[in-house]
């Protein structure tokens, strides 16, 4: 899991008195690395999907809900997600591995029913 290029620069100016919050993050599906921003082996299924995440505790903290995508538009292999500031365009905030890669099939419905940020 990797914190974006972005979001470690306004996490280090919050602790020089710079605000910083998000107020909605989305989920978006990679059928690789997507790399420090965010960009990199983007999914076909473009649509980002809203994610919300209780509080942090321990160092991580785990979202609230299942994420959905119905009916995918493209046959491919999901592998990793990017989490943005925005259902478009936006800020790349974090990225990771899914738990294992997933083959799907343009109009199959696809979750990820957990997932975790965590800091090392």
């Amino acid at each position: 899991m990797s914190i974006s290029n972005y979001a470690e620069n306004k996490l280090l100016d919050a602790i020089s008195g710079t605000a910083f919050s998000v107020s909605a993050a989305y989920l978006q599906l990679h059928t690789g690395d997507p790399g420090e921003d965010g960009t990199a082996n983007a999914a076909g299924e473009t649509t980002r999907k809203a994610v919300s995440f209780g509080a942090a505790s321990g160092g991580s903290m785990v979202s609230s809900g299942t994420v959905e995508w119905t009916n995918v538009s493209t046959s491919e292999t999901y592998s990793h997600w990017s989490l943005w500031d925005a259902s478009s365009s936006g800020n790349a905030l974090w990225s990771g591995a899914l738990a294992s890669s997933a083959a799907v099939t343009a109009g199959d419905t696809f979750q990820i029913t957990s997932l975790t940020l965590t800091l090392d």
